[in-house]
């Protein structure tokens, strides 16, 4: 019995090892998890990598006409085009037959170098410009001609967009990004819809469109149709489907830099997996680690410092359905962002839209509307078409002394609430 109850002979035990055992079995999966999740991390930074579509061809069409675009501007800001394709093919081709495709929406957006600011410039798809001749991807060259601004992205892709800008403005285009209908549409559901504003109640059978008036959150489909949307709302004018198009974006700004989306798994990596899959950046934005350092430079400004306006314009001589743009403002502003300086914006004045008048003739318009310019008349229509002397909208940037303070312009901040607009 002695023996029996000899202690000696069993397993030693204590609670120190018990413990020590508990902590490696514990490290070993903390060890488990942590290689997993960074082998999870590394897959989804690959996937997200991989939906972006690089457009390298733009990048070597503007490094043959480097010695034609403009200098860059202050040191670490950055001009990054933001554009809207109507492209009907695949996915898109549910919005009917847009014979090619066109710019719809054309955007300027300018970080200041501190990175305080931003101002968000709406180019007019109709403004009646002198688009460059552009070389495309065949070898081929476009004609120089005056004509609508969206033209430039139909006729020669963003390589041509871009160049028509750079000549419009005088500034340095560093960055594109094109978005379509369908990422537009994912990018929307992704955050669970944006709030708008509805001044009153719409019915569109184009834009498959149906609101009542008031505050509500739209969806991908009506987000759209709304941003679209044109001849049942307003005066029927681009110029306030602009607007509307700002408004929804400032609310996307509030609604992506809220909490819910960005410290949420569950809404930001489908965010991120539309965001990437919904655009065509050039190699200068092509990875998400450059996207992820501009969404980082946006969220860190107060929405009362990222500032939408369209450039001024004003019906075009002849032809009331284009627009030109109105001097000197639209020099002014773009100075401005050339001087890295702020843009001070005041409420857009809602005014009825004139009737065409029928004494109005090709030649010009009277009235308030009387045309900033008297287009520069030619003999012959072929030198027209092909000349590169300067449009009479294009700022003289190599010789005009940059302003010391930035000029006041209608338009909005992106902490404004739509419903207190109306």
């Amino acid at each position: 019995m002695a023996e029996d109850d000899d202690d000696s002979a069993r397993p030693p035990t204590s609670r120190g090892g018990g413990r020590r055992r508990f902590l490696l079995i514990t490290a070993a999966v903390l060890a488990f998890f942590l290689l997993a999740g960074g082998t999870l991390a590394w897959i989804a930074y690959r996937k997200l990598d991989g939906n972006i579509e690089t457009d390298a061809t733009t990048g070597r069409l503007l490094e043959r006409d480097a010695s034609g675009r403009p200098d860059r501007g202050a040191a670490q800001a950055e001009n990054i085009l933001l554009i809207g394709s109507d492209d009907r093919s695949g996915a898109n081709a549910a919005y009917g037959y847009a014979g090619g495709r066109r710019s719809d929406t054309t955007i300027l957006l300018h970080l200041s170098a501190d990175r305080r600011h931003a101002t968000a410039v709406s180019i007019p798809r109709d403004a009646m410009v002198r688009v460059p001749a552009c070389e495309l991807p065949d070898g081929t060259r476009t004609q120089a001609r005056l004509v609508q601004f969206n033209w430039a992205f139909e006729a020669g892709g963003p390589a041509c967009t871009i160049r028509t800008v750079e000549r419009l403005s005088g500034i340095r285009v560093d960055h594109h990004l094109i978005l379509d209908f369908t990422g537009f549409k994912r990018m929307v559901n992704a955050v669970g819809g944006v709030e708008v504003c509805v001044p009153r109640a719409i019915h569109d059978r184009n834009a498959q469109l149906d609101l009542a008036a008031g505050r509500q959150t739209l969806g991908g489909e009506q987000a759209l149709g709304y941003v679209r949307v044109r001849e049942t709302l307003g005066d029927g004018s681009d110029t306030q489907r602009m607007g509307r198009q700002q408004q929804f974006l400032a609310s996307l700004i509030r609604k992506v830099q809220s909490q819910g989306v960005l410290l949420n798994p569950a809404r930001l990596w489908p965010l991120l997996d539309a965001a990437t899959s919904a655009i065509t950046a050039d190699e200068g934005l092509s990875r998400v680690t450059d996207l992820y350092d501009l969404a980082q430079d946006l969220r860190s400004m107060s929405t009362g410092n990222v500032v939408f306006v369209t450039t001024p314009r004003r019906p075009y001589p002849g032809d009331w359905d284009r627009d030109q743009l109105v001097q000197p403002q639209t020099d002014q502003l773009f100075a401005a962002l050339r001087a890295d300086l702020p843009v001070t914006v005041r409420p857009y004045q809602v005014t009825p839209s004139p009737s065409p008048s029928p004494s109005r003739t090709p030649s010009g318009l009277a009235g308030p509307f009387a045309p900033a310019y008297t287009p520069r008349p030619s003999a012959d229509p072929a030198e027209d078409a092909t000349t590169e002397t300067p449009y009479p909208d294009a700022p003289s940037a190599s010789v005009a002394p940059l302003p010391t303070t930035g000029p006041t312009l209608e338009g909005r901040t992106a902490d404004q609430d739509s419903c207190a607009i109306h």
